[in-house]
């Protein structure tokens, strides 16, 4: 080669360096080979974009808890500004009742009410005005009373609604660093998989596919399957019903359907459709629902996957389960054991 070839290819190799940037020097560093160090530089970043995917998803279970608390404080706020707002009402009115009250008192002299009972001129008109007496100072405590009772209410619902508003900032702040982080990492996988040629993705997918068959294969040949026998029940078959009619459908973090969905906006709406009400997060599914063992595992029950219950599957029968996979992904049917499961729960009896 002259010299002029050899400057050339200089120059293309620093240019692809410089695009590429430090960010994936490591990928290029041991860009594919004849021998086999190219596949393993692929299963290097595979696993890479893997972690990206699932810390996003992990944040995404956090995003979704944290929207969820913070429509339920919401909620509660408006509830308590409305009763405040009512009660404030209410102290106005018996304000100027006790203050007409309190005129009327003035009007009168400043005589107290038994001096001018005193002052009747005959025991009829004595006994009349008393009992009006004792009906205007029972209305009059009454009036007291209801005046005291309602500050003392007010006074508790603000300081319920100032509780309820710091819980409520809370939530949203939460919720703000797990939108931030989810977008980072996916931010990141998507550069990763930008400075791949096509081919190198092609195979980044087979490797995916690789590893999700072989994880099924090893849980299939565990035996498990033929211990699993359990018949869906009526809202079960309508559960798989909608998760199974979504098929195709883009993967969205934090969507809960109707166009797209992340892995517990699909289950959640597929249960509602079926007539039960579960919790919207995958965490929350698994702490809260019905667990059963495995081997008890019948169609429609969720399949709770990664160590930290970020993710959810429903199981279809066969041992297979439909799900959300992750951002880029569509709503697919695979291999209930293509996930590592941390266990099962049932939404329905």
């Amino acid at each position: 080669m002259g010299g002029t070839g050899k400057r050339r290819m200089l120059v293309a190799v620093c240019t692809l360096g410089l695009l590429a940037g430090p960010a994936a020097g490591s990928a290029y560093a041991a860009a594919p080979r004849p021998d086999d160090g190219g596949a393993r530089s692929l299963e290097e970043i595979s696993k890479k974009i893997d972690r990206l995917h699932a810390a996003a998803e992990s944040a995404t279970d956090a995003y979704n808890g944290a929207q969820e608390r913070v429509e339920k404080q919401q909620k509660a706020v408006d509830e308590l500004t409305e009763k405040i707002e009512s009660l404030r009402e209410t102290r106005g009115k018996y304000r100027k009742t006790a203050g007409a009250l309190a005129r009327a008192q003035y009007r009168s002299g400043g005589m107290p009410d038994e001096a001018h009972l005193v002052l009747r001129r005959s025991p009829e008109e004595f006994m009349h005005d008393a009992m009006i007496l004792r009906k205007g100072q029972q209305a009059a405590k009454g009036v007291l009373s209801t005046l005291a009772e309602t500050e003392s209410r007010l006074d508790e619902y603000a300081g319920e609604a100032s509780e309820k508003l710091r819980k409520l900032e809370a939530a949203k702040k939460r919720k703000a660093a797990a939108k931030k982080k989810i977008e980072k990492d996916l931010k990141a996988a998507e550069q990763i998989e930008s400075r791949l040629a096509a081919e190198e993705l092609e195979r980044l997918i087979e490797l995916e596919d690789e590893g999700a068959r072989a994880r099924q294969s090893e849980w299939l040949e565990s035996g498990v399957l033929d211990e699993i026998s359990g018949k869906a029940s009526k809202a079960g078959k309508r559960a798989i019903a909608y998760a199974t009619n979504q098929i195709g459908k883009d993967y969205e973090w934090g969507a809960e359907g109707p166009r797209t969905f992340d892995c517990s906006g699909l289950t959640l709406r597929a249960w509602q459709a079926a007539g039960e009400e579960i919790p919207r997060t995958s965490q929350e599914q698994w702490k809260q629902l019905k667990r059963v063992p495995i081997r008890k595992m019948r169609p429609g029950d969720l399949i709770i996957y990664k160590r930290d219950a970020s993710h959810v599957g429903m199981y279809v029968g066969g041992g297979e389960m439909v799900h959300a996979p992750r951002t880029g992904r569509q709503i697919t049917v695979a291999g209930a054991g293509s996930l590592v499961i941390k266990g099962v729960v049932r939404p329905d009896k």
